[in-house]
Protein backbone atom coordinates (compact mmCIF):
# COMPACT_ATOMS: atom_id res chain seq x y z
CA UNK A 1 0.00 0.00 0.00
CA UNK A 2 2.86 2.39 0.88
CA UNK A 3 4.52 1.88 -2.40
CA UNK A 4 1.75 2.29 -4.32
CA UNK A 5 0.62 5.78 -2.35
CA UNK A 6 4.27 6.64 -3.30
CA UNK A 7 3.97 6.38 -6.77
CA UNK A 8 0.66 7.98 -6.98
CA UNK A 9 1.69 10.98 -5.21
CA UNK A 10 4.64 10.51 -7.24
CA UNK A 11 2.60 11.19 -10.55
CA UNK A 12 0.72 14.24 -8.50
CA UNK A 13 3.79 15.90 -7.84
CA UNK A 14 3.99 15.60 -11.36
CA UNK A 15 1.09 17.18 -12.86
CA UNK A 16 1.30 20.01 -10.50
CA UNK A 17 5.23 20.75 -11.79
CA UNK A 18 3.41 20.50 -15.50
CA UNK A 19 0.21 22.66 -14.13
CA UNK A 20 3.09 25.14 -12.23
CA UNK A 21 4.60 25.68 -15.74
CA UNK A 22 0.95 26.08 -17.71
CA UNK A 23 -0.18 29.13 -15.21
CA UNK A 24 2.99 30.53 -15.42
CA UNK A 25 2.56 30.76 -19.20
CA UNK A 26 -0.76 31.70 -18.74
CA UNK A 27 0.45 34.60 -16.59
CA UNK A 28 2.66 35.92 -18.82
CA UNK A 29 -0.02 35.52 -22.02
CA UNK A 30 -2.13 37.80 -19.67
CA UNK A 31 0.63 39.88 -19.16
CA UNK A 32 0.90 40.73 -23.18
CA UNK A 33 -2.59 41.26 -23.24
CA UNK A 34 -2.21 44.08 -20.57
CA UNK A 35 -0.22 45.49 -22.25
CA UNK A 36 -2.09 45.63 -25.59
CA UNK A 37 -5.03 46.83 -23.25
CA UNK A 38 -2.55 49.54 -22.14
CA UNK A 39 -1.90 50.51 -25.56
CA UNK A 40 -5.68 51.17 -26.49
CA UNK A 41 -7.09 52.14 -23.11
CA UNK A 42 -8.95 48.81 -22.99
CA UNK A 43 -10.58 48.03 -19.70
CA UNK A 44 -8.82 45.92 -17.70
CA UNK A 45 -11.81 43.83 -16.37
CA UNK A 46 -14.24 42.37 -18.99
CA UNK A 47 -16.92 40.81 -17.62
CA UNK A 48 -17.88 39.06 -21.20
CA UNK A 49 -14.84 37.39 -21.76
CA UNK A 50 -14.40 36.23 -18.16
CA UNK A 51 -17.97 34.63 -18.80
CA UNK A 52 -16.58 33.24 -22.08
CA UNK A 53 -13.72 31.19 -20.30
CA UNK A 54 -16.06 29.89 -17.86
CA UNK A 55 -18.78 28.68 -20.44
CA UNK A 56 -15.58 27.07 -22.33
CA UNK A 57 -14.17 25.40 -19.60
CA UNK A 58 -17.55 24.45 -18.45
CA UNK A 59 -18.08 22.68 -21.97
CA UNK A 60 -14.70 21.36 -21.58
CA UNK A 61 -14.57 19.52 -18.67
CA UNK A 62 -14.64 15.83 -18.97
CA UNK A 63 -14.95 15.65 -15.02
CA UNK A 64 -14.47 14.30 -12.24
CA UNK A 65 -14.09 17.94 -10.95
CA UNK A 66 -17.61 19.24 -10.23
CA UNK A 67 -18.00 22.28 -12.76
CA UNK A 68 -18.81 24.65 -9.81
CA UNK A 69 -15.09 23.72 -8.51
CA UNK A 70 -13.35 24.06 -12.05
CA UNK A 71 -15.43 27.48 -12.51
CA UNK A 72 -14.10 28.46 -9.06
CA UNK A 73 -10.62 27.50 -9.57
CA UNK A 74 -10.19 29.06 -12.80
CA UNK A 75 -12.43 32.56 -11.97
CA UNK A 76 -9.34 33.04 -8.84
CA UNK A 77 -6.34 31.94 -12.11
CA UNK A 78 -8.26 35.05 -13.79
CA UNK A 79 -7.94 37.52 -11.11
CA UNK A 80 -4.62 36.45 -10.45
CA UNK A 81 -3.46 36.70 -13.83
CA UNK A 82 -5.48 40.21 -14.19
CA UNK A 83 -4.08 41.54 -11.09
CA UNK A 84 -0.78 41.30 -13.25
CA UNK A 85 -2.40 44.11 -15.42
CA UNK A 86 -3.86 45.78 -12.06
CA UNK A 87 -5.30 45.41 -9.10
CA UNK A 88 -8.94 46.63 -9.40
CA UNK A 89 -11.27 48.27 -6.39
CA UNK A 90 -14.62 46.83 -5.69
CA UNK A 91 -17.18 48.42 -3.15
CA UNK A 92 -19.38 46.01 -1.40
CA UNK A 93 -21.36 46.32 2.00
CA UNK A 94 -19.58 45.55 4.79
CA UNK A 95 -18.15 45.14 6.73
CA UNK A 96 -16.38 41.56 6.21
CA UNK A 97 -17.79 38.53 6.34
CA UNK A 98 -20.96 39.54 4.68
CA UNK A 99 -22.92 37.93 1.72
CA UNK A 100 -21.76 40.77 -0.45
CA UNK A 101 -18.14 39.84 0.34
CA UNK A 102 -18.51 36.19 -1.05
CA UNK A 103 -20.75 38.01 -3.88
CA UNK A 104 -17.58 40.49 -4.96
CA UNK A 105 -15.36 37.24 -4.36
CA UNK A 106 -17.38 34.68 -6.53
CA UNK A 107 -17.20 37.68 -9.33
CA UNK A 108 -14.19 38.73 -9.26
CA UNK A 109 -11.88 36.57 -7.47
CA UNK A 110 -9.84 37.41 -4.77
CA UNK A 111 -7.60 39.17 -6.10
CA UNK A 112 -8.70 42.70 -5.90
CA UNK A 113 -8.86 45.42 -3.52
CA UNK A 114 -12.23 45.29 -1.65
CA UNK A 115 -13.36 48.28 -0.05
CA UNK A 116 -15.96 47.97 2.28
CA UNK A 117 -18.67 50.07 3.01
CA UNK A 118 -21.00 51.12 5.52
CA UNK A 119 -24.51 51.26 3.74
CA UNK A 120 -25.69 50.27 -0.02
CA UNK A 121 -26.19 54.39 -0.48
CA UNK A 122 -22.43 54.64 0.42
CA UNK A 123 -21.31 51.43 -2.09
CA UNK A 124 -22.70 53.12 -5.08
CA UNK A 125 -21.05 56.53 -3.88
CA UNK A 126 -17.52 55.14 -3.64
CA UNK A 127 -18.08 53.96 -7.52
CA UNK A 128 -19.48 57.19 -8.94
CA UNK A 129 -16.96 59.64 -7.59
CA UNK A 130 -14.20 57.22 -8.37
CA UNK A 131 -12.86 55.72 -5.57
CA UNK A 132 -13.40 51.61 -6.43
CA UNK A 133 -14.17 51.02 -10.10
CA UNK A 134 -17.02 48.42 -9.68
CA UNK A 135 -19.63 47.88 -6.82
CA UNK A 136 -21.30 44.66 -5.67
CA UNK A 137 -24.98 45.49 -4.64
CA UNK A 138 -27.79 43.13 -3.87
CA UNK A 139 -30.98 43.48 -5.79
CA UNK A 140 -33.21 40.52 -5.11
CA UNK A 141 -34.00 37.64 -2.76
CA UNK A 142 -36.10 34.52 -3.30
CA UNK A 143 -37.95 34.56 -0.64
CA UNK A 144 -37.89 38.50 0.41
CA UNK A 145 -38.10 39.66 -2.98
CA UNK A 146 -36.56 42.99 -4.08
CA UNK A 147 -33.98 45.01 -2.01
CA UNK A 148 -35.66 47.99 -2.54
CA UNK A 149 -33.05 50.38 -1.30
CA UNK A 150 -30.82 49.35 -4.59
CA UNK A 151 -33.53 49.75 -7.12
CA UNK A 152 -34.34 52.81 -6.02
CA UNK A 153 -30.56 54.15 -6.24
CA UNK A 154 -30.56 52.09 -9.90
CA UNK A 155 -32.95 54.65 -11.08
CA UNK A 156 -30.29 58.08 -10.13
CA UNK A 157 -26.79 55.89 -10.61
CA UNK A 158 -25.04 56.97 -14.09
CA UNK A 159 -23.39 53.01 -13.33
CA UNK A 160 -24.21 50.11 -15.82
CA UNK A 161 -25.24 46.52 -14.59
CA UNK A 162 -22.20 44.58 -16.16
CA UNK A 163 -22.83 41.23 -14.36
CA UNK A 164 -24.80 39.48 -11.95
CA UNK A 165 -23.95 37.02 -9.24
CA UNK A 166 -26.76 34.81 -7.85
CA UNK A 167 -25.49 33.09 -4.17
CA UNK A 168 -26.87 30.48 -1.88
CA UNK A 169 -28.07 31.86 1.53
CA UNK A 170 -27.78 29.65 4.39
CA UNK A 171 -28.28 31.54 8.03
CA UNK A 172 -26.69 30.68 10.89
CA UNK A 173 -27.12 31.91 14.99
CA UNK A 174 -24.32 33.05 15.85
CA UNK A 175 -22.58 34.15 19.27
CA UNK A 176 -19.00 34.72 21.00
CA UNK A 177 -19.71 31.45 23.32
CA UNK A 178 -22.30 29.21 21.35
CA UNK A 179 -24.52 29.42 23.62
CA UNK A 180 -27.74 31.89 23.93
CA UNK A 181 -27.52 32.04 27.83
CA UNK A 182 -27.26 36.25 28.87
CA UNK A 183 -28.18 36.89 25.13
CA UNK A 184 -30.65 39.84 25.07
CA UNK A 185 -31.01 40.68 21.19
CA UNK A 186 -30.91 38.87 17.71
CA UNK A 187 -29.00 41.48 15.26
CA UNK A 188 -29.10 40.86 11.51
CA UNK A 189 -29.96 43.16 8.09
CA UNK A 190 -33.27 43.53 7.64
CA UNK A 191 -33.83 41.04 4.92
CA UNK A 192 -31.90 38.29 6.94
CA UNK A 193 -34.45 38.84 10.46
CA UNK A 194 -37.36 38.14 7.21
CA UNK A 195 -35.62 35.57 6.18
CA UNK A 196 -35.68 33.47 8.99
CA UNK A 197 -38.92 34.96 10.69
CA UNK A 198 -40.64 31.76 11.27
CA UNK A 199 -37.72 30.20 12.93
CA UNK A 200 -36.92 33.37 15.00
CA UNK A 201 -40.82 32.85 15.87
CA UNK A 202 -40.72 29.14 17.03
CA UNK A 203 -37.28 29.63 18.99
CA UNK A 204 -36.64 32.86 20.30
CA UNK A 205 -40.40 34.52 20.22
CA UNK A 206 -39.22 36.73 23.00
CA UNK A 207 -35.90 38.50 22.14
CA UNK A 208 -35.24 41.15 20.51
CA UNK A 209 -34.50 42.10 17.15
CA UNK A 210 -32.53 44.76 15.64
CA UNK A 211 -31.77 45.68 12.62
CA UNK A 212 -28.52 46.69 11.39
CA UNK A 213 -26.21 48.01 8.31
CA UNK A 214 -25.20 44.16 7.21
CA UNK A 215 -25.21 40.82 8.44
CA UNK A 216 -21.22 41.23 8.41
CA UNK A 217 -21.77 44.22 11.51
CA UNK A 218 -24.36 41.93 13.33
CA UNK A 219 -21.07 39.72 13.88
CA UNK A 220 -18.86 42.09 14.22
CA UNK A 221 -21.39 43.49 17.68
CA UNK A 222 -21.94 40.06 18.44
CA UNK A 223 -18.15 39.16 18.71
CA UNK A 224 -17.52 42.28 21.33
CA UNK A 225 -20.93 41.55 23.03
CA UNK A 226 -21.89 38.68 24.86
CA UNK A 227 -25.58 40.25 25.05
CA UNK A 228 -25.55 40.07 21.23
CA UNK A 229 -26.43 36.90 19.00
CA UNK A 230 -26.13 37.60 14.93
CA UNK A 231 -27.29 35.77 12.09
CA UNK A 232 -24.62 36.10 9.34
CA UNK A 233 -23.17 33.39 7.35
CA UNK A 234 -19.83 30.98 7.93
CA UNK A 235 -18.12 33.65 6.81
CA UNK A 236 -19.04 35.69 9.14
CA UNK A 237 -18.73 33.52 11.62
CA UNK A 238 -14.81 32.60 10.94
CA UNK A 239 -13.94 36.07 10.54
CA UNK A 240 -15.23 37.29 13.71
CA UNK A 241 -14.56 34.34 15.92
CA UNK A 242 -18.28 33.39 16.45
CA UNK A 243 -19.64 29.80 17.34
CA UNK A 244 -22.90 28.57 15.64
CA UNK A 245 -25.87 28.06 18.59
CA UNK A 246 -28.16 26.82 15.33
CA UNK A 247 -27.14 26.34 11.52
CA UNK A 248 -29.59 26.95 8.53
CA UNK A 249 -32.52 28.63 9.93
CA UNK A 250 -33.45 30.33 7.08
CA UNK A 251 -37.18 29.61 6.64
CA UNK A 252 -36.34 28.67 3.33
CA UNK A 253 -33.90 26.50 2.42
CA UNK A 254 -33.28 27.12 -1.69
CA UNK A 255 -33.14 30.97 -0.45
CA UNK A 256 -30.93 32.83 -2.89
CA UNK A 257 -29.65 36.36 -3.51
CA UNK A 258 -29.33 38.09 -7.12
CA UNK A 259 -26.61 40.68 -6.47
CA UNK A 260 -25.36 42.80 -9.41
CA UNK A 261 -21.85 43.71 -10.27
CA UNK A 262 -22.13 47.55 -11.35
CA UNK A 263 -19.37 49.73 -13.68
CA UNK A 264 -18.99 52.89 -15.99
CA UNK A 265 -18.34 50.17 -19.08
CA UNK A 266 -20.46 47.94 -21.02
CA UNK A 267 -21.08 44.27 -21.36
CA UNK A 268 -20.27 42.81 -24.79
CA UNK A 269 -22.99 40.22 -25.98
CA UNK A 270 -21.85 36.69 -24.85
CA UNK A 271 -24.71 34.91 -26.57
CA UNK A 272 -26.74 34.30 -23.13
CA UNK A 273 -26.88 38.23 -21.75
CA UNK A 274 -30.09 39.87 -20.17
CA UNK A 275 -30.94 43.60 -20.01
CA UNK A 276 -32.14 45.14 -17.18
CA UNK A 277 -34.90 48.52 -17.76
CA UNK A 278 -36.51 51.26 -15.84
CA UNK A 279 -39.90 52.20 -17.72
CA UNK A 280 -42.64 54.75 -16.85
CA UNK A 281 -45.63 55.40 -18.59
CA UNK A 282 -48.37 58.19 -18.61
CA UNK A 283 -51.63 57.28 -16.26
CA UNK A 284 -54.09 56.17 -19.07
CA UNK A 285 -56.11 53.54 -19.51
CA UNK A 286 -54.16 50.25 -21.79
CA UNK A 287 -50.80 52.36 -20.98
CA UNK A 288 -48.65 49.07 -19.44
CA UNK A 289 -50.20 46.58 -22.17
CA UNK A 290 -48.96 48.78 -25.10
CA UNK A 291 -45.70 49.20 -23.38
CA UNK A 292 -44.95 45.73 -23.30
CA UNK A 293 -46.17 44.91 -26.77
CA UNK A 294 -43.26 45.39 -28.71
CA UNK A 295 -41.49 42.60 -26.43
CA UNK A 296 -44.36 39.98 -28.08
CA UNK A 297 -44.41 41.64 -31.07
CA UNK A 298 -40.44 41.29 -31.34
CA UNK A 299 -40.11 37.81 -29.36
CA UNK A 300 -38.46 39.22 -26.33
CA UNK A 301 -38.84 37.21 -23.17
CA UNK A 302 -39.06 39.21 -20.62
CA UNK A 303 -37.91 37.56 -16.86
CA UNK A 304 -38.92 40.20 -14.50
CA UNK A 305 -41.63 42.89 -14.07
CA UNK A 306 -41.82 44.63 -10.90
CA UNK A 307 -43.36 48.05 -9.95
CA UNK A 308 -41.98 50.86 -7.25
CA UNK A 309 -43.92 53.67 -6.49
CA UNK A 310 -42.31 56.97 -7.99
CA UNK A 311 -42.86 58.69 -4.47
CA UNK A 312 -44.39 62.33 -6.11
CA UNK A 313 -47.52 61.38 -4.30
CA UNK A 314 -49.82 60.95 -7.37
CA UNK A 315 -50.01 57.21 -7.62
CA UNK A 316 -46.90 56.61 -10.24
CA UNK A 317 -44.81 53.98 -10.52
CA UNK A 318 -41.49 52.83 -12.34
CA UNK A 319 -41.60 49.34 -13.46
CA UNK A 320 -38.00 47.60 -13.56
CA UNK A 321 -37.85 45.08 -16.04
CA UNK A 322 -35.36 42.16 -17.00
CA UNK A 323 -35.72 40.51 -20.85
CA UNK A 324 -33.47 38.04 -22.31
CA UNK A 325 -30.98 39.25 -24.92
CA UNK A 326 -28.56 42.25 -25.02
CA UNK A 327 -29.55 45.17 -26.34
CA UNK A 328 -27.35 45.14 -29.69
CA UNK A 329 -29.15 41.96 -30.46
CA UNK A 330 -31.17 42.67 -33.50
CA UNK A 331 -34.49 41.43 -32.34
CA UNK A 332 -34.14 42.68 -28.58
CA UNK A 333 -32.49 46.32 -30.23
CA UNK A 334 -35.99 46.55 -32.75
CA UNK A 335 -38.13 46.18 -29.56
CA UNK A 336 -36.26 48.46 -26.97
CA UNK A 337 -36.57 50.94 -29.95
CA UNK A 338 -40.04 50.40 -30.41
CA UNK A 339 -40.67 50.67 -26.33
CA UNK A 340 -39.36 53.83 -26.11
CA UNK A 341 -41.48 55.34 -27.74
CA UNK A 342 -44.43 53.85 -25.66
CA UNK A 343 -42.64 55.24 -22.66
CA UNK A 344 -42.93 58.46 -20.64
CA UNK A 345 -39.61 57.71 -18.87
CA UNK A 346 -37.02 54.96 -19.73
CA UNK A 347 -33.62 53.83 -18.94
CA UNK A 348 -31.50 50.96 -20.09
CA UNK A 349 -29.50 49.78 -16.80
CA UNK A 350 -27.12 48.20 -19.40
CA UNK A 351 -26.86 44.33 -20.90
CA UNK A 352 -24.37 41.47 -18.85
CA UNK A 353 -24.02 38.26 -19.16
CA UNK A 354 -26.51 35.96 -17.19
CA UNK A 355 -25.73 34.14 -14.42
CA UNK A 356 -24.78 30.55 -14.05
Amino acid sequence: MDEKLKALRQAIDEVDGKLVALLSERARLAQEVGRVKEATAAPVYRPDRETEVLRNVGAANPGPLPGAALAAIFREVMSACRALERRIRVAFLGPAGTFSELALLKQFGSSVEAVPCPSIDEVFRTVEAGAAEFAIAPVENSTEGSVTRTLDLLLATPLAIVAEVSLPVEHHLLTSSGSMQGVTRICAHAQALAQCVNWLNLHYPSLERQPVASNGEAARLASTDPAVAAIAGEAAAGRYGLVPVASHIQDDPANRTRFVALGRQHAQPTGRDKTSLILAVAHKAGAVHHMLAPLARHGVSMTRFESRPARTGAWEYYFYVDVEGHESDPQVAAALEQLRGECAFYKSLGSYPVAP
